[in-house]
């Protein structure tokens, strides 16, 4: 049997050769990809966030715990990005300003190319500029807006309210997501639709694009 206390309390450690190891017995336990985000990363992301919104970690300890996770995403990758669908559209990505959290996003992003998007990654502490210019360069089907922390959820609202502006609303479906975001904030600041995670995030985007 997998040991998933283990597996989440190395990664919010940081330590990288113990969740390497880890990983790697659920997978030659032949436990899928999923049950191993499930019950291990994505229970250690909710962890880690939460500690360094309390500053009960900071963010040397908040680096090591994202290699650690990154170092079994990279083992999960290839079931993950594994895809039969046809194409879906064009899906442009990022964690909002002052956020530097990416583990959630990343798995989001292999979980949608797993599903037939084509998927650009703006990486981390975009600025709504940023999200602009991609927007109105790029032919993208839906804008992604990740916030891991409280007091970066504003971002959120700022990017929304910058495509306005710039008259790019129309222009894109948005989706947010995000530890501390919720369905009632989705709505408030006026996002297409809201995803709590990303299994859900793939349903929605299919949804949005009229293919679900």
């Amino acid at each position: 049997m997998v040991d998933f206390v283990g597996f989440v309390s190395s990664v919010v450690k940081g330590e990288i050769s113990k969740t390497v190891d880890l990983t790697r017995q659920a997978l030659d336990m032949r436990l899928s990809a999923k049950e191993i985000l499930d019950n291990g990363l994505i229970r250690a992301m909710d962890i880690i966030g939460s500690q360094f919104e309390e500053s009960e970690i900071f963010f040397p300890e908040l680096l090591m715990a994202a290699e650690a996770a990154e170092a079994a995403l990279e083992l999960l990758r290839p079931e993950l990005s594994k895809g039969e669908g046809a194409y879906a559209g064009k899906y442009v990505i990022g964690t909002v300003q002052g956020d530097v959290h990416e583990i959630g996003k990343n798995i989001v992003i292999l979980m949608l190319e797993g599903n037939g998007w084509e998927v650009t990654d703006l990486g981390v502490g975009v600025t709504p500029e940023k999200f602009c210019g991609a927007v109105e360069k790029g032919n993208f089907d839906i804008l992604g807006l990740g916030a891991y922390l409280t007091m970066t959820m504003p971002k959120i609202a700022e990017t929304i309210e910058a495509l306005k502006a710039t008259g790019l609303r129309d222009k894109v479906k948005i989706m947010v997501g995000g530890v501390s975001v919720t369905q009632d904030y989705a709505d408030q600041i006026g996002a297409d639709r809201y995803a709590p995670d990303a299994p859900t995030a793939v349903r929605v985007a299919a949804a949005l694009v009229g293919k679900s």
